[in-house]
């Protein structure tokens, strides 16, 4: 079999895995679309996506539209004559008439084991559930949401302490292996898709800032697992009068028997704040414009003693 002439569309880290699988498996891309710049980092300078930085680098053709339902995008992508359009963490919806364009249809690489965790954020809502499996699925493109039929799946275990960053780096390799493992079989016919359990659907919504607020009101458990699940981005955080203190580590001990978001302990062995149930130790944790710092540093940089948070 000739290699296949094939389109990628994606954007962040998680995407570059697959593609830098790919051509590690000698097939290079006719093309690679990707999210247009955006402002980045303290000085809001227009940056490169991961993607089109790696693609540019080997001279592959970037295509960086801002809609897919541009009818000169639509004739540039078709005039490419892909075989397959290969979709990892893109960020843009793929109408029918761009699913229509490749001989083989699409091919998307999503980061749970469908039907479970559809939609935007499935790394972060398997920590969230408490989970102790999720992986990677190869996915038949449709118009719905994640809903297409699934060629193959790997799963991984998810570690009890394994923050959101962690799991995305693994499963983001875990989908580049997965992904040239099964292609040349998929192309062939020789694994074809199975239906997705309608009934078992979970969905995954977008990560708002708000979201990663600690609500000391909520069990400890529940609680670390949201400082798990939002680090790195956008990293949860609770406030101290006008300040907001992000909280990178944490675990959950057994109750204080005090009103929910008192702090029962701070000292240089930790800072333990009562919760709704039991009690979370916090870990490690960053004052705004300061650097993270364990316990033992924060507590000497601001005494939370007897303090109760809101």
């Amino acid at each position: 079999m000739t290699d296949p002439r094939v389109i990628f569309a994606g954007t962040p880290e998680f995407a570059l895995a697959s593609l830098t699988a790919l051509v590690d498996a000698g097939i290079t891309p006719v093309g690679v679309l990707t999210q247009p710049d955006r402002p980045a980092g303290r000085g809001k300078r227009l940056t490169a996506s991961p993607v089109k930085q790696y693609a540019a680098e080997r001279g592959i053709p970037v295509l960086q539209p801002v809609t897919l339902r541009d009818e000169d995008v639509v004739a540039e992508l078709r005039a490419l004559e892909p075989d397959i359009m290969i979709v990892a963490a893109y960020g843009l919806i793929l109408p029918q008439e761009v699913l229509d364009i490749p001989r083989d249809g699409c091919l998307n690489v999503h980061a749970s084991v469908l039907p479970r965790w559809r939609g935007a954020a499935p790394i972060q809502a398997a920590i969230l559930a408490g989970d102790k499996t999720t992986g990677v699925s190869l996915m038949a493109m449709t118009a719905g949401l994640d809903c297409g039929p699934v060629h193959t799946v790997a799963e991984a275990a998810i570690g009890a302490e394994e923050t959101a960053g962690e799991l995305h780096d693994r499963l983001a390799a875990l989908g580049g292996q997965l992904l040239v493992a099964n292609l040349r079989d998929i192309l062939g016919g020789r694994l074809p898709p199975a239906e997705q359990d309608e009934s078992a659907a979970t969905y995954a919504h977008k990560i708002q800032k708000q979201d990663a607020e600690l609500d000391w009101a909520q069990d400890a458990l529940q609680l670390q697992r949201r400082v798990r699940a939002y680090n790195p981005v956008p990293g949860a955080f609770f406030h101290v009068e006008e300040k907001r203190i992000k909280c990178w580590r944490a675990s959950s001990v057994a109750g204080p028997d005090a009103r929910a978001g008192t702090v029962v302990h701070c000292g240089h062995d930790g800072i333990v704040v009562a919760c709704g149930s039991g009690g979370l130790s916090l870990l490690e944790l960053q004052l705004p414009g300061k650097r993270r710092v364990t316990a033992r540093e924060f507590a000497s940089q601001l005494d939370l003693s007897d303090y109760r948070l809101d």
